[in-house]
């Protein structure tokens, strides 16, 4: 009994000290936040702090981490190359729970994020559809290299201007909007 206590207890903390570190990056990046800072707004002593955390960027690593993991398990399901339909439907399953999650990837997916983390969640999922390296494109190796970056850079910075500027499309119409511009001859 007292073992289910103390996960409840751990995972309580985690998740003040997530939210709190997130709260605290719409404010200012991570290099400016100090840990009495984020103590002090979770309301825990650093001590606690510790017993979780190496410093404040393995906490951002574990919610990226967490992050990652969803969007990995979200596109889990997909084999080879999906029609339209398909492609929309999970395009639109993935908006759906950006809107959901919007409190904590507001800032992920920020300018104060990490952009090799945010770069990553798009690979995952545009290999995943289907897009990568070797399936893009007719042209050379080098032109389907451009290709995906550019696919993956744009989206990422479509996604960071959704998600800044108060979620105004909805979960359809992102997924519509995404799929266009990154399957304009399907």
């Amino acid at each position: 009994m007292k073992e289910v206590k103390t996960d409840r207890k751990t995972r309580y903390t985690r998740m003040v000290l997530q939210d709190s570190l997130i709260e605290l990056m719409k404010e200012k990046p991570i290099t400016k936040i100090t840990i009495k800072e984020l103590c002090t707004k979770a309301d825990i002593n650093r001590s606690t702090f510790y017993a979780h955390y190496t410093d404040l960027y393995d906490l951002l690593h574990k919610i990226e981490e967490e992050t990652f993991s969803w969007a990995k398990e979200a596109v889990s399901n997909l084999m080879g190359m999906p029609d339209k339909q398909e492609t929309m439907k999970i395009l639109e399953g993935i908006f759906q729970n950006l809107i959901e999650n919007s409190k904590h990837l507001q800032v992920l997916m920020s300018e104060q994020g990490d952009m090799d983390f945010q770069k990553k969640v798009f690979t995952l999922i545009y290999e995943q559809i289907g897009i990568n390296l070797s399936k893009t494109g007719n042209g050379s190796a080098e032109a389907n290299e451009s290709y995906f970056i550019f696919v993956v850079n744009g989206s990422v910075g479509l996604i960071r201007h959704w998600l800044k500027h108060g979620l105004k499309k909805s979960a359809r119409e992102m997924a519509d909007v995404i799929y266009r511009l990154a399957f304009p001859i399907r």
